[in-house]
């Protein structure tokens, strides 16, 4: 497809989230950019909340990885939807009695400072490594496919993707993103169901005809139940999802900052039960395109891109869409899905990030009423520059799939916050609070060398992402051992 026609599309999808950002940002105030007024309707936050939840990766990596691993993560998927039960029972309750901006006041309601600003670094580290994958990966396709040919460096591509995030958030913030968010979401999962009939249609095969055929019986085993130290075994992907989902939306301030701009418990309990209900088919529209995208590319005998000497399942999808003479329709139709995808995700990362540094570091809320707004700007600025520094070093570390490695990632990132908001909830001890952090940092020690050295100390077993939880249980015991043995928090 021609490149100029490309990047119309993105242009034009730009000035579409312009027009929302117009009608949005009115009002630049803090407690609008960090709370949307509290005033936000749950059914457009749990429909915004579907795309930034499966992001760029999802659009493109999890159809990638139906050729390696079939349908196995809809075990994990699973998973993801016991977790969100938990979050709408115990968390969401939890949040809103405090009435926290930041999700990270709880640890110091409950612990203290230390505590607080440890588990606010670990969100930090983990959103910025995880949006900065999935910019990343989005990046690279545009690069690839489009700005490459005229050769514009991959380095400029990146700053002109965080450039539009920033300007259509720095006003506004989370009350922007919630309705730019819901139009991502309709624009990716319309471009999934039309990719998946136009492919189809070019194969001469109707929907029931490859749902029933052996080619889909190929990739489509989803339970591993076989072998125990198998990373895909159907118990520890179970586990492992539900943990990553309550890491990675319960005590994540970018996916919780949109369910706090609910109006009450109730609505944002129904966005979150909502949200993990729907999920399911959703991920499993994603998995289905790809096995669609594999049947395609062995009847056509098309390779899995290559780049730098690897190869690169999650190119497939674009290499097919961009490259395969298929019509401006497909190439269209997968582009705004990407840049949908992609953008629903970044925004909320960068605005959550913004509200975590000025909330959990600075407390903002404390400053003169006059500097309060300038100092977020500039902090929304810092957060910009960071996740364009990122990206660019991704380009030289990354060299397998990059759901994968995004889901390896918050297994070390979000096992403290997982050790520590339990430790807080299902006991009373008080701990000295100064020491929080070490544990936190041995905790990850800890679970590294547990995870590379397991087929050596557990008989061959390979850990999945079950492995968060062991995260979680180390700092959960390091807590214990450095509790008060004589203070019990009766608060």
């Amino acid at each position: 497809m021609s490149p100029t026609l490309l990047l119309t599309v993105i242009l034009l999808y730009f000035l579409l989230l312009g027009v929302i950002t117009y009608f949005t940002s009115s009002d630049d105030s803090n407690s609008v950019f960090f709370k949307a007024g509290r005033n936000s309707p749950w059914y457009v936050v749990a429909f915004g909340m579907i795309g930034a939840s499966l992001s760029g990766v999802t659009f493109i990596s999890v159809p990638g990885w139906v050729g390696s691993t079939q349908f196995s993560y809809m075990q994990i998927v699973v998973g993801y939807f016991l977790g969100y039960l938990l979050i709408s029972w115990i968390l969401i309750p939890l949040y809103y009695k405090m009435n926290v901006t930041s999700v990270y006041e709880y640890l110091r309601h409950r612990f203290g400072e230390q505590s607080h600003k440890t588990g606010a670094f670990f969100f930090l580290i983990s959103r910025l490594l995880i949006a900065s994958f999935r910019l990343f990966l989005v990046a690279s396709v545009v690069h690839h496919f489009i700005l490459s040919r005229w050769g514009v460096p991959f380095e400029a591509t990146v700053v002109v993707s965080v450039l539009f995030i920033w300007l259509y958030t720095f006003r506004s913030g989370i009350k922007t993103i919630v309705w730019t968010d819901a139009l991502q979401t309709f624009f990716m999962l319309s471009a999934v169901i039309a990719t998946i009939f136009i492919l189809l249609n070019h194969l001469d095969a109707s929907l029931a005809d490859f749902w029933s055929g052996p080619a889909y019986e190929k990739y489509s085993k989803a339970i591993f139940y076989e072998d125990i130290n198998d990373r895909k075994h159907w118990l520890k992907s179970l586990i492992g999802g539900m943990i990553i989902a309550l890491a990675m939306t319960g005590l994540d301030q970018d996916n919780m900052q949109k369910n706090l701009t609910c109006k009450s418990i109730k609505e944002a309990q129904k966005n979150v039960v909502s949200l993990g209900i729907v999920l399911i088919p959703v991920n499993f529209a994603f998995l289905f395109l790809g096995a669609v995208l594999f049947l395609y590319a062995d009847q056509m005998g098309i390779a899995v891109p290559v780049v730098d000497g690897n190869q690169k399942s999650d190119l497939l999808f674009p290499e097919i869409a961009l490259n395969q003479g298929l019509g401006p329709w497909l190439g269209i139709t997968f582009l705004l899905g990407l840049i949908a995808a992609a953008y629903s995700s970044a925004d909320s990362a960068l605005t959550s990030m913004t509200t975590s540094f000025s909330i959990d570091f600075l407390n903002i809320r404390s400053r003169e009423e006059a500097k309060r707004k300038i100092l977020r700007k500039r902090i929304h600025i810092l957060f910009s520059v960071l996740l364009v520094v990122v990206i660019i070093a991704y380009k030289y570390v990354i060299h397998e799939n990059v759901i994968h490695s995004l889901l390896q990632v918050s297994s070390y990132t979000y096992g403290p916050l997982v050790g520590l908001f339990s430790f807080g909830l299902l006991t009373r001890y008080e701990i000295r609070d100064r020491w929080v952090w070490i544990v936190a940092a041995l905790s990850i020690g800890a679970t590294y060398l547990l995870n590379h050295y397991s087929q050596y100390l557990l008989s061959g077993y390979q850990f999945g992402y079950e492995i968060l939880l062991f995260n979680g249980a180390f700092t959960y015991a390091g807590l214990y051992l450095i509790r008060k043995r004589d203070g019990i928090d009766r608060k």
